[in-house]
C-alpha cells in the first residue's frame, strides 16, 4: 500500500507548518532533475538578502537567537540544568516559539500584519541564556527586541504619516524622509531621455537594442543612502555592490543550471539574468524579463531576483525571492483554455474601451508543481504568480502566469474537517454549495486572477506606472481580483468547460465576500487596522460591492446557532440575496479600478483604499475572533521545503536527484542559516 503523505506538521503561535509533495518528480529526466536542483540552490542562496531588506537588525538578532537555541538545546539534551536559564522551562518554551516566529517571518515583524511581535519570555531570561552559552549581550539588539516603541512596524501605510520614517524596512537609510525619496525618483525619471520614458512601438520580439526599450522600474534593485556630502545615492544590489558576495554565489548556481538547460532559449534567459546580477543594469533586467516571458517551452521554470514591492511602503524597491517549478501538464489544460481566449475576455470586459488592449500578446499560463521556495516566498508563499511587473513589457510582450498546484493541494488537504465553513457560512444551502464547488472555484479564481487579471488593461500614454504610490499594490491586486470575480460568473466559463453549471460561481462569490467582510479579520490583532495590500484589496471590494449592490448583499445577525459546534452568542453572517446584482456591482468597480490604474488617478485610489480597505469595526472584530478561536485553528500557514539530494555512483558521477520530506522545521532553518549565509 502506498504511504499516505502527511501534509500537516507542527503548529506554534498563530502558524501551522505544512509540507508539499513533488508529484511525478521521478519521471523527470536526469538533466531536468539537475536543473531543478541547481535552480533550487540559487533560490535558497539569497535568503539573507531578504532578511536584511526586511530590517537592518534581523540578521544579528537571528544569529544571537540561534546561538542561544543551539546552546541551550544541547545543554537540555545533556540534562545540564546548572544555570538559571536552563531551569526555566516556561522561558525556554516561550523562547522556542519566538525564534520559530522570527524564522517564519524572515525577521522580527509579523510576515502579514507587519507589526513587531514581542517575546513572551523576559529580557532577564535572554540575558541569563546568553551568559550560559557564552554569547555577548548586545544592548542595542535587546532594546530592539523588547522595547515595543522601537521599530514597531515593518511597513507602515497610515495616511498622513511619513511612511519611511515610521517603517522598519531597510530599503532606505534611516534618516531619509518619504518626500526626499519620492523627489529623488521623480528627478531620476525626468532625467531619462524622452524615448526612454514612453512605451516603445509595439514591435514584438525586437529586444536587441536595449536603448530603445521602455522605462525601467526605477529604484527596484538598490538601497537609497546618503553620500559623504549628504546627497542621496543608490547603492546597487549586484556583484561588487551591496549583497555582492551572495549574488556571486547565486550567479554560480545559475551557471550550473545553464549547463543543463532544456533549450537554447532557456539558456539565454539564465545568461541574461546572470548578466543583470553582474551589472545591476535595469535595462538588462528588462531584457531578461522579455526573454523569460517568451520562453514557454519545456517543463522546468523559475524566478530568481528582486521581484515584488509590497515590502516597500512607496512601492518601488523589490524584495528578493526565488522559486523553482515544473509543469503539471494535466492541470495546465485548464489554464491553457483561458490563455487561448485572452482576447475574448479583454474585449468583453466592462471597462472603458480606452483602457483595453487591442491585442493581447504573449499570455501564457500553466499549473505547476513547486519544487523549492526561497526568499520572500518562504516559508509563507503565494498560490499564484504573474510576472513580469513592468507595465510596458506586459503591454507589448505579455506575461507569464502560474498556479502553484501542489501548494493549493496542500492547503486543501490540511484544512479538511476544520469546522471553519460550518461556523461562518449562513445556512446549509450555501454550505452545500460551497462544499460542492469551492475548492475547484478557488483554483479557477487564482487562474483568472494571475493568468488574465494582472495582464489585462493598459495604461494611457504618459501615465506614470508609479503614480498611485503607496496605494499601487492594493489597487493592482483589486484589479486582478475583480477581473476574476467578474468572469468566474460568466456563461463563458460553462462554455469553456471550466465550471459545470451557472450556479457554481456563487460558491466563490460567497467565500470571497465572506472573507473580505468577516473572516480575514482573524489575521488582525485587536485594535489594529488593515495594513497588508491583499487584505486591503479584499476588504475594499467586499465593502464597496455591499454598499453599491442595492441590498443584494448584507450582513445579518442571528441570535441562535445553526450548527452544533457554534457558541451561543449573537453571530454575524453574510447574506447574499441576489448574486446577479452583486456581479453587476463587481463589474462597476472593475471599470473604476481599471480607470484609476490607467489614468494614474492617485486621489481616487486613496479614496477607495482609505474609505473601504483600512478600518476595522471593533465589535465585529471581537466577535469574529471569539468564534474563530473556539475552532482552535491557525490563521496562517507556511511550508517546510523538501530536501533535494544528489545521488552519486562509485565514481562520483551524479546519477539521480531524490526528494526527502522528513526534515524538521527547526533543523531546516538552522541548516539554511549555516549553508546559505555569506556576507549580510
Amino acid at each position: 500500500m502506498a504511504e499516505v503523505f502527511k501534509y500537516n506538521d507542527e503548529r506554534f503561535a498563530d502558524i501551522e507548518m505544512l509540507r508539499y509533495r513533488l508529484k511525478e518528480f521521478e519521471t523527470l529526466s536526469l538533466n531536468q532533475k539537475l536543473l531543478v536542483y541547481y535552480l533550487s540552490e540559487a533560490a535558497l542562496t539569497g535568503r539573507d538578502i531578504l532578511w536584511h531588506q526586511n530590517c537592518r537588525y534581523n540578521l544579528p538578532i537571528r544569529r544571537m537567537l540561534e546561538a542561544v537555541y543551539v546552546g541551550l538545546k544541547n545543554l537540555r539534551a545533556a540534562e545540564d540544568t546548572s544555570s538559571l536559564a536552563m531551569s526555566d522551562d516556561e522561558g525556554w518554551q516561550a523562547f522556542e516559539v519566538y525564534l520559530k516566529r522570527v524564522w517564519f517571518s524572515n525577521g522580527i515583524h509579523h510576515h502579514y500584519g507587519m507589526d513587531k511581535f514581542l517575546p513572551a519570555f523576559s529580557e532577564g531570561f535572554l540575558r541569563r541564556a546568553l551568559q550560559t552559552v557564552g554569547y555577548p549581550a548586545d544592548e542595542e539588539l535587546l532594546r530592539v527586541i523588547f522595547d515595543p516603541d522601537v521599530l514597531p512596524k515593518r511597513v507602515n501605510q497610515t495616511e498622513g504619516e511619513d511612511l519611511l520614517q515610521t517603517s522598519a524596512m531597510n530599503y532606505y537609510a534611516p534618516d531619509i524622509t518619504q518626500r526626499e525619496a519620492e523627489d529623488f525618483y521623480v528627478s531620476m525619471k525626468q532625467a531619462e531621455p524622452e524615448e526612454r520614458r514612453a512605451v516603445p512601438a509595439e514591435t514584438e520580439g525586437h529586444v536587441e537594442n536595449i536603448g530603445q526599450m521602455g522605462p525601467p522600474m526605477y529604484g527596484m534593485n538598490s538601497r537609497l543612502e546618503r553620500d559623504e556630502q549628504g546627497a542621496l545615492v543608490e547603492r546597487m544590489w549586484c556583484s561588487g555592490g551591496m549583497y555582492g558576495v551572495t549574488i556571486d554565489r547565486i550567479i554560480y548556481w545559475l551557471i550550473q543550471a545553464e549547463s543543463v538547460a532544456e533549450s537554447e532559449e532557456q539558456r539565454q534567459v539564465i545568461q541574461t539574468l546572470a548578466d543583470f546580477y553582474r551589472t545591476g543594469d535595469l535595462r538588462i533586467f528588462d531584457r531578461y524579463c522579455i526573454q523569460w516571458v517568451q520562453q514557454t517551452c519545456g517543463d522546468v521554470d523559475f524566478t530568481n531576483g528582486f521581484t515584488e514591492v509590497y515590502g516597500d511602503p512607496l512601492g518601488l524597491k523589490a524584495s528578493w525571492e526565488g522559486y523553482v517549478n515544473y509543469k503539471d501538464r494535466k492541470a495546465t489544460e485548464r489554464t491553457e483554455r483561458l490563455s487561448r481566449h485572452a482576447q475574448w475576455f479583454e474585449d468583453h470586459s466592462p471597462v472603458d474601451s480606452r483602457f483595453k488592449k487591442s491585442k493581447c500578446r504573449g499570455v501564457s499560463a500553466c499549473v505547476v508543481t513547486v519544487a523549492m521556495l526561497g526568499g520572500d516566498l518562504y516559508p509563507s508563499s503565494a498560490i499564484g504568480i504573474n510576472l513580469p511587473n513592468s507595465n510596458w513589457i506586459r503591454q507589448i510582450y505579455g506575461s507569464k502566469s502560474v498556479t502553484l498546484g501542489n501548494l493549493t493541494e496542500a492547503y486543501s488537504q490540511a484544512g479538511q474537517a476544520s469546522g471553519f465553513r460550518e461556523e461562518f457560512v449562513i445556512d446549509t444551502l450555501t454550505l452545500d454549495l460551497m462544499k460542492r464547488y469551492e475548492d475547484d472555484l478557488d483554483n479557477l479564481h487564482t487562474d483568472l486572477h494571475e493568468c488574465l487579471g494582472h495582464g489585462s488593461g493598459q495604461l494611457l500614454p504618459g501615465t506614470d506606472p508609479d503614480a498611485l504610490k503607496a496605494y499601487g499594490s492594493t489597487i493592482e491586486e483589486a484589479r486582478a481580483d475583480l477581473f476574476a470575480l467578474y468572469y468566474i460568473a460568466d456563461p463563458k466559463m460553462v462554455e469553456l468547460g471550466l465550471v459545470p453549471d451557472t450556479e457554481a460561481y456563487k460558491s466563490q462569490y460567497y467565500s470571497y465576500m465572506m472573507n473580505g467582510l468577516l473572516t480575514q479579520l482573524v489575521r488582525i490583532e485587536p485594535g489594529k487596522q488593515i495594513e497588508e495590500a491583499h487584505m486591503r484589496n479584499r476588504a475594499l471590494i467586499a465593502r464597496w460591492v455591499m454598499e453599491h449592490s442595492e441590498g443584494a448583499m448584507e450582513l445579518v445577525s442571528l441570535s441562535s446557532p445553526n450548527f452544533s459546534n457554534a457558541q451561543d452568542l449573537p453571530r454575524t453572517f453574510l447574506k447574499i440575496n441576489d448574486y446577479a446584482v452583486v456581479r453587476h456591482a463587481v463589474g462597476q468597480l472593475l471599470a473604476e479600478v481599471q480607470r484609476i490604474k490607467s489614468e494614474g488617478d492617485y486621489e481616487a485610489a486613496r479614496y477607495l483604499v482609505e474609505g473601504y480597505g483600512v478600518t476595522v469595526d471593533a465589535a465585529l472584530h471581537t466577535e469574529i475572533l471569539q468564534r474563530y478561536n473556539a475552532l482552535h485553528l491557525a490563521p496562517y500557514k507556511g511550508f517546510i521545503n523538501p530536501l533535494l539530494r544528489l545521488v552519486r555512483n562509485a565514481e562520483g558521477t551524479v546519477v539521480d536527484v531524490v526528494v526527502e520530506y522528513g526534515e524538521a522545521y527547526a533543523d531546516q532553518m538552522l541548516r539554511y542559516s549555516k549553508d546559505y549565509s555569506f556576507e549580510c
